[in-house]
């Protein structure tokens, strides 16, 4: 998959949509779930892995290119060793 956009503008762009349309929908019931959003159409899918929240993306916006991937209620998508840190309520 090649990126449109920089790699900044399409964090940004993913962070701004997820806090304005997805959020209050997933938090309270798909914590840890896998959001895959298309910054440009603003489609996004959910899934409790990785690939298939991909894969329900690419069936709603099969040419969507500028992809952020973020998992609910963390900081980090993924993480090595320790613990995962939970996001902080802003």
């Amino acid at each position: 998959m090649t990126l449109q956009r920089p790699a900044e503008e399409v964090a940004r762009l993913g962070d701004e949509i997820y806090e304005r349309d997805i959020r209050a929908q997933v938090e309270a019931n798909h914590h840890g779930e896998f959001v895959a959003i298309d910054v440009e159409s603003g489609s996004w899918g959910l899934s409790t892995d990785l690939r298939s929240a991909r894969e329900q993306l690419r069936s709603l916006q099969p040419d969507a290119h500028d992809v952020w991937l973020l998992r609910v209620g963390h900081r980090t998508l993924h993480h090595i060793g320790g613990r995962h840190q939970q996001a902080t309520q802003l």
